[in-house]
């Protein structure tokens, strides 16, 4: 890459730490900048999950408080993420390319949309969420339903992964009785999780599709913007967030569109 190159995905890593850490969907702005620059988009993807968990970490790190607090509850659903995470890699590898390929606008659109509708969604979460203690009046279906929606968004993010994020703070506002900090706590932990079985299967059975330099890269800017979402992120106005996101998204769009 070159030196214009290194910098735009460096700004892209960053923030894409910072608002995975807040909110999710930070591939919503890696990916399409790493189509900008020309990688192509199975390497992009790859190369993606295992940069960005540089982020993860320190946004769990940041997390370490909420996470304490129900720290066995959520390492019993840390299989499921792994499984899904997995299992969405391999089908990646396993199906045609060209699949990928032009499923590429069709998925970051999704993610967008549910970035958009990011708000409706934990307004209707807030609504319907009853907090408690430890699992304090969740019904036996919604303790049996949970593994099951994180394994299903684990796949979903193995494959691809944008908005994610989203996608499981719905799901674990719906069907945990506990506070949405919390929430966001198990969300940093579940994703990473997701992240690394998913680049393992990418390391183990296609290596070649990893573009080291650019995991560099994301991994420096991921970590610092990770630390960023812990500590200050909070702070931003969301409608900034989402507009980056959907400016970013609709820019790769184009870019995988006239590849």
């Amino acid at each position: 890459m070159s030196g214009v190159e290194i910098l735009i995905v460096l700004v892209a890593a960053v923030w894409a730490g910072l608002i995975n850490t807040v909110v999710g969907s930070g591939t919503l702005v890696t990916f399409p900048a790493l189509l900008l620059v020309g990688i192509p988009p199975l390497t992009a993807n790859a190369s993606n999950g295992l940069g960005l968990l540089g982020g993860g970490v320190s946004g769990m790190w940041g997390y370490r408080r909420e996470l304490s607090t129900s720290a066995a509850r959520v390492l019993r659903l840390l299989p499921w993420a792994l499984l899904g995470g997995a299992t969405g890699a391999v089908l990646l590898l396993a199906l045609p390319p060209q699949v990928f390929e032009v499923a590429v606008p069709v998925l970051i659109l999704l993610g967008l949309a549910l970035v958009v509708l990011g708000p409706r969604i934990q307004e209707w979460v807030r609504r319907h969420h009853h907090e408690g203690n430890e699992g304090a009046g969740e019904p036996a279906w919604m303790r049996r339903l949970l593994p099951v929606g994180v394994g299903l968004v684990g796949v979903y993010g193995g494959y691809f992964g944008a908005a994610q994020g989203v996608i499981l703070m719905g799901v674990l506002g719906v069907l945990v009785a506990l506070p949405l900090q919390v929430l966001n706590g198990w969300k940093n932990l579940l994703a990473t999780a997701n992240n690394a079985a998913s680049s393992l299967v990418f390391l183990v059975l296609r290596p070649g599709l990893v573009r080291w330099d650019v995991v560099g890269v994301l991994v420096i800017g991921s970590l610092v913007g990770g630390w960023l979402g812990a500590r200050v992120g909070r702070r931003l106005p969301p409608t900034v967030l989402r507009a980056v996101i959907v400016l970013v998204g609709l820019v790769g769009i184009a870019v995988a569109v006239g590849r």
